[in-house]
């Protein structure tokens, strides 16, 4: 479970499938080839579900790069504080130029602490 600063509200791995679903971010990706570390994937992401939810950043990780080609897709995985796991999938939308569309899906259920 994520946390606030404060302790008094929780987010499960469950009730963070249904915030993510639908939403996008685009990043500028520089003069090279479009393509998006996994890194900063993680880190667009995680900063998109703490502002729309107000919660603290959950972490995610992204082990792949996402190349800016539109239908392309990486997977990413979010774990809970209590050690849940839900796989996020991150789809490219649209292209232009260097900068990358993209967006992010969470799988419908969550994968218990093991």
């Amino acid at each position: 479970m994520i946390k606030s600063p404060a302790g008094t509200s929780i987010i499960t791995a469950a009730a963070i499938s249904a915030l993510l679903v639908g939403c996008s971010t685009s990043v500028d990706a520089g003069k090279s080839e479009p393509k998006m570390s996994g890194e900063k994937v993680a880190t667009l992401v995680s900063e998109k579900l703490a502002s729309t939810t107000g919660q603290p950043k959950p972490d995610i990780s992204c082990p792949e790069d996402l190349v800016g080609k539109v239908g392309t897709s990486t997977r990413c995985k979010l774990t809970a504080g209590d050690g849940s796991t839900l796989g996020v999938t991150v789809t490219v939308t649209s292209v232009d130029g260097d900068r990358i569309n993209f967006d992010f899906e969470a799988d419908a259920t969550a994968s218990p602490a093991s």
